[in-house]
């Protein structure tokens, strides 16, 4: 039974993902900056997926808590199969009103906090031949106003992703980035609500991640974009 470690794990996109995966019969740990939170959220799923299911408390913007969470994960599973690094911050503002603050925060975490779980994990996806996946953004290759820290990250972590896909597939390591559009997630504050049923769906890059996994090991999509079939849900 193969062991996947998703940071962000404990809402939206994460979380979406993390179900996917239970469903498919991985063990899964998701992480989040709250262990609390993350335990919460893992103990609430353990009825029906047992003990298959592990909340670990940790910060992406801090290396020694990176370390440390694939450390616990391999003392619990014995392994490290796949790293799915999808925690992720916006803040949106022109670059006059841009503060040093959200600037940090959202490079910190989007890219800096990338590598960081990218670096603790390497030497456990060496033995597995495991799978790297990072969940960037259109943002990543579309620009736009307002959005110069989230620009920044997105563009950046797309780089890394596509760099660090030729460092590690000579170990046999796959590494993909994942590029969705609009999806239906509380990110920057917005609730999900029906009327958000023209978006992606967190389940849907759920089920991208299960069929990336199962792909033959010859075959690498290393890039992929992906965005609602109708803008706006109107035809």
């Amino acid at each position: 039974m193969k062991t996947v470690i998703i940071t962000g794990g404990t809402k939206g996109i994460g979380l979406g993902i993390a179900i996917s995966l239970l469903e498919n019969g991985y063990n899964v740990v998701i992480t989040g900056r709250s262990e609390e939170v993350a335990n919460e959220i893992a103990t609430s799923m353990e009825d029906k997926y047992g003990d298959r299911i592990y909340g670990i408390g940790c910060d992406v913007r801090d290396y020694a808590s990176q370390v440390a969470c694939v450390e616990k994960t391999i003392a619990k599973y014995g392994a490290v199969d796949v790293m799915i690094a999808n925690a992720g911050v916006g803040h949106f503002s022109s670059i006059e009103d841009m503060t040093i603050e959200n600037w940090n925060a959202t490079i910190d975490t989007n890219l800096t906090g990338v590598f960081y779980s990218t670096k603790a994990s390497i030497e456990a996806l060496k033995k597995s031949e495991g799978y790297l996946i990072t969940i960037a953004s259109l943002a990543g290759t579309n620009f736009f106003p307002k959005g110069s820290a989230y620009n920044a990250s997105k563009f950046g972590l797309v780089g890394f992703t596509q760099s660090v896909m030729l460092d590690l597939r000579q170990y046999g390591i796959k590494v993909t980035t994942i590029m969705p559009g609009s999806v239906s997630t509380y990110f920057n504050g917005h609730t999900p609500s029906e009327e958000d049923n023209w978006k992606i769906q967190p389940e849907d890059l759920g089920q991208m991640v299960v069929d990336l996994l199962k792909m033959n090991p010859r075959t690498l999509p290393s890039k992929i974009e992906v965005r609602p079939t109708i803008p706006g849900g109107k035809k």
